[in-house]
């Protein structure tokens, strides 16, 4: 899969409705072969599993939810996904951005899907606990509190039983390496399951 900069939206051909999976480095496959990443993965078991859905990869790595927060119309214009699968706030997280600021992008989002009667699957995430207790604890609320008061799916961190695991990392220890991305995958499927509706066989 592709990660599309800002300005290549391209449309989805006709056919298979889309899942819009929207993110940042974390999905756009950073630092391994692209058909590794959990977003092709997804994409492989989607087929095995039955479900005729198309996935369109629009992550882009270093986004933040400010970033996408401005690109998202555009991309749900251009592909019309019935799922969008949000996984953004991590690069916000990192450089001590503020927590008001991750909120309202992720919950200006998340209001955006709803008007569009998209369905959202929302990846949370957490910071490491070098940020201080108030801030890491105030980061990991955002997306539970988000999840909650917009209704939507939540997985409330992508990056469970991967991110603690040096053996399934990047020697940056910031990104799963391609042994940590079916995991990454299991923590998603879940969730998103329930999205997916009946099977075609």
């Amino acid at each position: 899969m592709l990660a599309l900069p800002a300005g290549a939206a391209q449309a989805a051909p006709a056919g298979d409705p889309v899942i819009l999976v929207y993110g940042d480095s974390l999905s756009a496959g950073y630092g391994i072969a692209v058909d590794q990443g959990w977003v092709n993965l997804l994409s492989q078991r989607l087929r095995r599993s039955g479900y005729g859905f198309q996935v369109v990869n629009a992550s882009v790595s270093g986004e933040t939810t400010t970033g996408g927060r401005a690109r998202l119309p555009r991309a749900l214009a251009a592909h019309d996904p019935r799922i969008v699968i949000i996984e953004l706030g991590a690069n916000d997280g990192l450089r001590g951005l503020p927590l008001e600021t991750t909120r309202a992008n992720l919950d200006a989002m998340l209001a955006l899907a709803a008007r569009q009667h998209r369905r959202v699957l929302l990846l949370g995430m957490r910071m490491p606990p070098n940020y201080g207790e108030r801030y890491t604890q105030g980061y990991a609320a955002i997306f539970a509190d988000l999840a909650h008061r917009r209704h939507v799916a939540l997985v409330p961190f992508l990056l469970a039983g991967v991110a603690d695991r040096p053996a399934l990392m990047q020697p940056d220890a910031l990104h799963p390496n391609e042994h940590g991305q079916p995991i990454l995958l299991d923590n998603v499927w879940p969730a998103l399951q329930p999205l997916l509706g009946a099977r075609q066989h």
